[in-house]
C-alpha cells in the first residue's frame, strides 16, 4: 500500500478518498487516447442490435465498444496501491474484477471482429461465471467469521436465517446474477455508469461500518477487515465517475461486456463480502427491475406470442413509448438514488 510509507496504512478513510481520486483522473486522462485505438481497430463500431430501438441504429452506428479497459485498470491500479490486497476479501474482489472483464473482453472482440450481437453462447459465458463464482464464494465464506459465514441478514426487521450449506449456491447465484443484471442494464448512455456509481458509493459507506465494531450498533455483523473493501468501492465510484465524462450523451464510448460483467460481478462479491444481498437488491433496483423485465418478456412471449413490454429490457420499453434516452437514464437515476436512501435507512433502529 503506498499510504503505509506515509504511516496512513490505518486510515480506511483517508485510503479510500485517495483510491476515489486517483482512480478517477488515471481513467479521465486514459479515456482519449484508449477510445482513439478503439476507434483505430473498430472501424465499424459495437454492433447495434437490430431487433432493438430503430433510432440506435442512427445515433449509436459506429460508437466503439471494449470501454470497460479504462475502468478496469484504474481500479485495479487504485485498489493495489492504496487497499491490502493480502486480505482474502480484497484480492477475491480483484479476482472477480479480472476474471469476468476478461470473458467480456472475449466477448466483445468476438462481436467486433465479426460484425454480431451475439458472441459467446449463453451456456460459456455461464460457465466461466459461475466457475469463477464458486471458488470466490467459497474463500470469502471460510475467510467470514463463523457466525455470519452463512446467514442471511434481513435489514430493517434485524432478522437473520442460516442458510447452512445453500448459501454457497446463493452467493454464486448473487455474483453471477448482478454481473448479467448490469450487463443488460447497460443499453443506454450514462445509464449503467451513473447506476454504479450510486451502488458502489453505498456499499463502501456499508463496508467501513461493517469492518468496524461499530457495525454491532446498528445490529449489522462485525466483519473484520471487510472495511478493506471500502478502498476497492471508493476505486470503483471514481472510475465509473470518470468515465461518466466520455459515456454520457452523447457516448463516444461504451463500456461493453468487458466493463458490464465486470462491475456487476464486483458489486455482487461486495455485497457478499458484507452479508448485504438483500440491500443489494433494494439499492440495486433498477438492476432487478432491468432483469425481471426481460424474464417476464420471454416467460410471456412462450406461453401467449405476445409481449409483455413493448421492448425489452425495461428501458427500452420507456423509449419506445416515447421517452427520449437522457429522460429515461435521468429517471432510473433518480430512482436509484431514492433506492440508495432506503438502503440508508436500514442504519436505523425503528
Amino acid at each position: 500500500m503506498l499510504l503505509s510509507v506515509f504511516g496512513m496504512d490505518s486510515n480506511v478513510i483517508l485510503r479510500a478518498f485517495a483510491a476515489l481520486i486517483t482512480a478517477l483522473i488515471l481513467t479521465l486522462l486514459s479515456g482519449a487516447p484508449v477510445i482513439a485505438i478503439l476507434h483505430k481497430y473498430q472501424q465499424h463500431g459495437q454492433p447495434i442490435r437490430q431487433d432493438g430501438p430503430q433510432s440506435h441504429l442512427q445515433t449509436k452506428q459506429g460508437t466503439p465498444t471494449m470501454g470497460g479497459i479504462f475502468i478496469l485498470i484504474p481500479i485495479l491500479v487504485s485498489s493495489v496501491l492504496f487497499a491490502n490486497i493480502s486480505y482474502h476479501f480484497v484480492w477475491c474482489s480483484l479476482l472477480v474484477l479480472v476474471t469476468y472483464g476478461l470473458t467480456g473482453f472475449i466477448d466483445d472482440y468476438i462481436k467486433v471482429s465479426k460484425q454480431t450481437p451475439n458472441a459467446l453462447t449463453v451456456k460459456a459465458k455461464l460457465l466461466l461465471q459461475f466457475m469463477t463464482a464458486v471458488v470466490v464464494a467459497t474463500i470469502i465464506t471460510a475467510a467470514t467469521p463463523r457466525a455470519s459465514e452463512n446467514a442471511l441478514y434481513i435489514p430493517y426487521v434485524r432478522a437473520m436465517f442460516n442458510l447452512s450449506w445453500l448459501y454457497i449456491p446463493f452467493a454464486v447465484v448473487v455474483i453471477s446474477g448482478t454481473s448479467n443484471a448490469v450487463n443488460l442494464s447497460d443499453g443506454l448512455d450514462g445509464l449503467a455508469a451513473g447506476l454504479l456509481v450510486l451502488s458502489f458509493t453505498f456499499f463502501g459507506v456499508m463496508a467501513y461500518i461493517i469492518g468496524n465494531p461499530i457495525a454491532l450498533n446498528f445490529a449489522f455483523p462485525y466483519i473484520p477487515r471487510a472495511a478493506e473493501i471500502a478502498v476497492i468501492a471508493a476505486s470503483a465510484v471514481g472510475a465509473c465517475l470518470g468515465f461518466l465524462h466520455y459515456n454520457a450523451p452523447k457516448a463516444k464510448v461504451f463500456m461493453g461486456d468487458t466493463g458490464s460483467l465486470a462491475l456487476g460481478a464486483l458489486l455482487g462479491t461486495v455485497a457478499v463480502v458484507l452479508k448485504q444481498e438483500i440491500l443489494l437488491a433494494i439499492v440495486g433496483i433498477i438492476f432487478v427491475a432491468e432483469t425481471l423485465s426481460v424474464m417476464i418478456q420471454v416467460f410471456w412471449f412462450k406461453k401467449t406470442g405476445k409481449r409483455f413490454f413493448k421492448m425489452a429490457p425495461i428501458h427500452h420499453h420507456f423509449e419506445q413509448c416515447g421517452w427520449s434516452e437522457r429522460k429515461v437514464v435521468l429517471r432510473f437515476w433518480l430512482i436509484a438514488f431514492i433506492a440508495a436512501f432506503t438502503g440508508f435507512l436500514s442504519l436505523i433502529k425503528f
